[in-house]
């Protein structure tokens, strides 16, 4: 098993719920699948889903509700089980 970090595309807000009332996309400790919705980075009022694009478990959220981000930034790191 490998580690896979995914990367902010770009700049904006992240958001880790679809709503301030809402439970968050995803937890640590949680498993994904590659369509999986890990949150959300809101620029200029428009929203991108950010997907886990791969098979595994949460490890680690890198970035807070409500963070800045910028593009390359480090967002979650899944623990990949591909292999």
């Amino acid at each position: 098993m490998s580690d896979i970090e995914i990367i902010s595309p770009l700049p904006g807000i992240f958001y880790r719920q679809p709503s301030p009332e809402a439970e968050p996309f995803v937890q640590e400790g949680d498993k994904v699948e590659p369509d999986t919705i890990i949150g959300l980075i809101e620029v200029m009022k428009q929203f991108s889903e950010i997907f886990a694009e791969t098979h595994g478990i949460i490890r680690t959220i890198t970035i807070q509700n409500g963070d800045a981000i910028e593009p390359g930034q480090v967002i979650a790191i899944i623990k990949n089980d591909n292999e």
